[in-house]
């Protein structure tokens, strides 16, 4: 899963990997950071990064679902159902 400070430091391009979607084939969905990440000086345990997945998809990266993304792909098969 992804720390509060990782998804602080994410860059435009990233790919990140969920463990709660998965492709048709049974791999973990992939989504790519689309912006900067956004934060807050008067709440610092507040991120928003905008993701998107495929040509129509778009989702944000917030404080609530950081334990649902990982970083490598590996990491997202440990957490499959």
């Amino acid at each position: 899963m992804i720390t509060l400070e990782q998804a602080k430091a994410l860059k435009h391009g990233t790919t990140l990997y969920c463990a709660v979607l998965y492709n048709s084939d049974g791999s973990p969905a992939r989504f790519r950071v689309n912006g900067k990440p956004k934060t807050w000086k008067r709440d610092p345990s507040r991120v928003a990064v905008p993701l998107k997945r495929g040509l129509y998809e778009y989702a944000y990266l917030d404080q609530y679902n950081l334990s649902d993304f990982c970083l490598t792909s590996e990491e997202a098969e440990r957490f499959q159902l």
